[in-house]
């Protein structure tokens, strides 16, 4: 995943801020990490440098 992508990415649920933590990054992207919705109090996972985006009651 590009972090240029966090200009455009939202919470898939209530169209919310989403946080970035990047736990793996190379030079041009991100590997691996997690991006947190606050008002949903809900967390999604960056890995293999694919933000899994799915709403929680989809993500089973």
């Amino acid at each position: 995943m590009k972090e240029s992508i966090m200009e455009i990415i939202v919470c898939p649920v209530c169209k919310g801020t989403l946080d970035l933590k990047v736990t793996e990054k190379t030079d041009i992207e991100i590997i691996a990490g997690t991006l947190f919705c606050a008002k949903c109090d809900y967390t999604y996972s960056i890995k293999d440098s694919i933000p899994n985006l799915l709403p929680p009651d989809m993500n089973t």
